[in-house]
Order: structure tokens, then C-alpha cells, then sequence
């Protein structure tokens, strides 16, 4: 039976461009999208931009336009990283992302979604209005406690200021036993675990209502019936992965399949964790629009080279630049070997480097060149044949180790865990075992003194290839598929349901020309090490 998933990032905030976490993020969920998709299972991944509240509505005064045009333009940059154009027309698409959504929380339909869900809160008797006064970061778009600040500030380090107005308040105090009752009952909810046991380690800690609307600026959807009133941006922010399934009609295919009775992920930083696992369930539950199952993953920060990306130091990672040193492949692949998910991670040249040349370039290319270059040679072009009679001990070995694959319960488990790391940690172990029983049978040698036995060799290594290409397909879409083209395996049957034994390659079929997967990454001198 066929399962749908819901998979979204965070919607980006515009302030300021793309950097390397937002192309973290959005190839996490890719890769989670195309793995799900390889399991045949249906898809709907999810991207866009946050475009309101008060730090763009500063941001567009320093830049000396209005916010809407300032949205319009710093969106464009987003939408540069992904399929932003999903009606199949020309997109650039720098990181290769298979999202099947964008959407702006400046669109019609969102503002939409916006009003209803609101409206449904307050029929619901959870939102009453009120005054509010406290601490509040405009970086942050939070306010904060006294007994939170760290030396005056936000516990984020940024800037505070004392705010008095009148303001809509949510009444989150009344959802402390219930979120708390969920958690227990759902212990996979929040992952990893450290995340999970922070949120409910918050929540005994108490919870206050909350201030949803603003009235010192009005760069936000109104209030419905109070037209001095915007939007809290995170009200409006959460709403968008309910607008982009078509809420607020709840008969739409898409809010039945995919939300209703669909497993929702949201994928996002530590930093916003707060906000989708305390104030969105929330929301949802005082909505009654909880959906089927939802999972929040919360990753980690980048450094880079040992240092916290900002500004001043000037080395803020731009996507674009990343990839036209290293390439998009060694780029995506590299994001997930560099750490486990979850965790935090250092971006750092020289072990990149180091990396892809090891893993992709000598390891998993050079086993596909130099196999498909010897069957090119030897075998006339086609797949050889061989003789399951005539297995050696080390023939079983290799298919054994290729049987770590998309197939299995510890592939299931680590595909639930987000732990890519370890998927291709295990791709990269197989083709290392690869190359080792080259070594050992020397095929070279084998053509004048057993062919048969040659044949068999190979036919080996080129099905353990097919077997890596396929599940190497979600890190390194491109390398994998011309690897893939090479053997001449159908589109069809590039799936995980295709590892199995039934799909093996057949003798006789005519492999094209054989080509480098992986380039090396060569760095000529230090000219090429550019500031990121």
C-alpha cells in the first residue's frame, strides 16, 4: 500500500540571502523526498519564503524601497536554489531540488489561509485580546522573559527592547498538559532525542499565553475584524504548510492526502524548534487540524573552518559560490558526510576536498570507470555472463555487502532517522569492498587465463555498481543517473523495489560508452581557495 509524505522546510525568511544553512535544509528534505519516492511512496516536499513582520519591513526601509518590492527581489534569490517554478517551465534550480511546491506568504492564497485559520482559532475560544508588555527581539521575532535574558539580551544575542501595546494573546497556557500528554504518547515526534527531551523539558517548565498580533507596524496580513492589528509572523509563517495543501478548503485532494491523513515532517534548525513543536501543535490542536502523523527534525549549525558564519568575519557561505568550486554533486554529498544529522557541522575546504575525492572521485567513479572500461574491452560492451553454480566465496561476500541497501529494516530505521551519514557511509564501505575484490581477482588476468571466470568478475562488479548508483541517486542525483545510463538501466527501474535479485542486470545487455562519474576536485594553488 502506497503511504503519502508531507515533507517542508522552514520557509525562508528574506532579509537577507541564501546562505549555506538554507541549502543545508533544502537538500536535507530532497533527499528525503527522492528517498521516499525511490520506496514508491507519494510525495509532496514543500519550500518558500517568509515575507513578513517587522525585521523586513526595516530591512526594506534600509534599502530604500517599499517591502513589497524588496520581497519580490531578495525571493527571487530563494527561489534561484529550487524548482521555483512548478508548472514544469525553465527554473534554474541551482542545488537540484525536487520540491513540488513554492509558495510567499505575500500570495493571495496564503492570506487567505491566514484569515480562516485565525478565524478558526478564535471560534475555538483559545485567542482573546488583551495589552502586553515585555521583552522583544525584532531579530528574533520573539519576546522573551526577564528571567531568559543573558546580560540584557535575548539568549540568542540579540539586541531586546521594551514593547507596551495592545495585542491578541493565544491562550498557550491551556495546551501545557495536552502537548505534554502528545509527546508522551508520541516519543518519535521531535528527533533526535536531545530535541525531544529539550521541548518537553520546557514545557513542565510552564507555559504563557501568548501575544499573535502587532500594531506598531503593518507589514502583515490583518487581523480579520481589526485592521490595526497584523499578524503575529509566526501565526502567519506556520500557516503556510496548511496553505500549500489548499486550506482552507479541508475537502481539497491535497489537505486530505497529504495532511489530513498524510505523515507530515517538518524539517528545521535548532533554533526555531520552539516554535513547531510548542506553538504549532498547539495551534493545530486548538484547530482541531492536527494531521495524521507529524515528525519535526531539528539539525544542527554550520561553521566554517572552526568559526560561526557571520558577517563581520566575512565568511557567510553563499550556495552559488560553494558550488562553482566544488560542484553541485561533491556539494550535496558532502553536507551529509560531513556530520550526522542533527548534529553541528564544520564546513571546511580542505576536508571537503579530502572527502570527495576519497569517496566519490577514487572510490565509487573509479570503481565504475575502471569496471565499465574492462567490460567495454573485454566483453564487446555487453554485461557479461556468469554461472551461479560457480559462486566463490568471494562472489557471495560482495553480493552480501551489497545487500546493505533500500531494502531492508536498517535502511528503514535509518531513513526514518534522517541518518544519511550512515546510508552513505555504507555506499562508500561497499564500493571500498569493491575495489578490493578487483584487486584480488585481477580480471586482467583472468582474460587469458580463465574468461569464464572473468566474466563472472565482472558481471559482479558491474550489478554491485547498479546496486550503489541507485542508492547514491538521492545524494548525487546527476553522477548517479549518468552512471545508471551507462549500464543502460532503465528510468523505470532505477527504484529501490529494483535491488531486489529479480532485476538483476541481464547478460548480453549493450553498456554505453564508459565515462568519469566524479571529476576530481583539483586545487591548483591557493588562488582557488577563495574566500567562501
Amino acid at each position: 500500500m502506497t503511504n503519502s509524505y508531507y515533507i517542508t522546510t522552514p520557509i525562508y525568511y528574506v532579509n537577507d540571502s541564501p546562505h549555506l544553512g538554507h541549502a543545508y535544509t533544502t537538500i536535507s528534505c530532497d533527499i528525503a523526498a527522492r528517498n521516499k519516492r525511490l520506496q514508491g511512496e507519494e510525495i509532496f516536499f514543500l519550500t518558500g519564503t517568509d515575507e513578513h513582520g517587522q525585521k523586513i519591513d526595516k530591512a526594506a526601509n534600509l534599502a530604500g524601497t517599499d517591502p513589497q518590492k524588496f520581497t519580490d527581489l531578495v525571493s527571487q534569490r530563494f527561489k534561484a536554489l529550487v524548482k521555483a517554478n512548478v508548472d514544469g517551465t525553465a527554473t534554474e534550480n541551482l542545488l537540484n531540488i525536487t520540491n513540488d511546491d513554492f509558495i510567499r506568504t505575500t500570495e493571495e492564497r496564503h492570506k487567505l489561509a491566514c484569515k480562516a485559520f485565525w478565524n478558526k482559532l478564535k471560534e475555538s475560544g483559545y485567542i482573546y485580546l488583551d495589552k502586553y508588555a515585555g521583552w522583544y527581539s525584532v531579530r528574533d521575532e520573539a519576546y522573551y522573559q526577564e528571567s531568559e535574558l543573558v546580560n540584557g539580551k535575548a539568549p540568542t544575542g540579540a539586541e531586546v527592547e521594551w514593547i507596551e501595546e495592545e495585542s491578541y494573546f493565544f491562550a498557550l497556557s491551556k495546551f501545557q498538559d495536552k502537548l505534554l500528554k502528545f509527546y508522551e504518547e508520541n516519543p518519535d515526534c521531535i528527533k533526535p532525542k536531545s530535541r525531544y527531551n529539550e521541548v518537553v523539558s520546557f514545557l513542565k517548565t510552564g507555559l504563557k499565553d501568548l501575544s499573535i498580533s502587532r500594531t506598531n507596524f503593518n507589514w502583515g496580513i490583518p487581523v480579520p475584524d481589526a485592521p490595526k492589528h497584523v499578524m503575529y509572523v509566526w501565526i502567519d509563517a506556520l500557516t503556510n504548510y496548511l496553505t500549500a495543501t489548499g486550506y482552507p478548503d479541508e475537502n481539497a485532494e491535497k489537505f486530505q492526502k497529504f495532511w489530513k491523513n498524510g505523515n507530515v515532517t517538518h524539517v528545521v534548525g535548532k533554533d526555531i524548534l520552539r516554535f513547531h513543536a510548542v506553538y504549532w501543535p498547539a495551534f493545530l490542536m486548538a484547530a482541531n487540524l492536527m494531521p495524521k502523523k507529524l515528525q519535526i527534525f531539528a539539525h544542527g549549525w554550520w561553521t566554517v573552518e572552526g568559526e560561526k558564519m557571520s558577517k563581520s568575519l566575512g565568511n557567510v557561505v553563499a550556495p552559488r559560490d560553494l558550488i562553482e568550486l566544488y560542484g553541485l554533486e561533491q556539494t550535496r554529498y558532502y553536507l551529509f558526510k560531513a556530520m550526522p544529522f542533527g548534529n553541528d557541522g564544520d564546513l571546511s575546504r580542505d576536508k571537503l576536498i579530502e572527502t570527495c575525492n576519497a569517496d566519490l572521485s577514487n572510490n565509487i567513479g573509479n570503481l565504475a570507470q575502471r569496471t565499465l572500461s574492462m567490460v567495454a574491452k573485454n566483453c564487446d560492451s555487453k554485461i557479461p555472463t556468469y554461472n551461479d553454480a560457480s559462486l566463490t566465496d568471494d562472489d557471495k561476500k560482495l553480493i552480501e555487502e551489497t545487500q546493505v541497501t533500500g531494502s531492508n529494516d536498517k535502511f528503514e530505521e535509518q531513513l526514518s532517522n534522517f541518518d544519511f551519514f550512515n546510508i552513505i557511509s555504507d555506499l562508500t564501505k561497499i564500493s571500498s569492498f569493491a575495489n578490493e575484490y578487483i584487486d584480488r581477482n585481477a580480471p586482467w588476468v583472468l582474460r587469458k587465463e580463465n574468461p569464464e571466470r572473468m566474466n563472472s568478475v565482472l558481471y559482479h562488479l558491474c550489478e554491485a555498481i547498479r546496486c550503489i548508483a541507485i542508492m547514491l541517486q538521492p545524494y548525487c542525483p546527476n553522477s548517479s543517473g549518468k552512471i545508471l545510463d551507462q549500464l543502460n538501466v532503465p528510468l523505470e527501474d532505477r527504484n529501490f523495489k529494483d535491488l531486489e535479485k529479480k532485476y538483476y542486470l541481464k547478460p548480453g545487455t549493450t553498456i554505453n560508452t564508459p565515462t568519469p562519474a566524479f571529476m576530481k576536485i583539483e586545487i591548483k594553488d591557493n588562488s582557488d581557495l577563495k574566500s567562501f
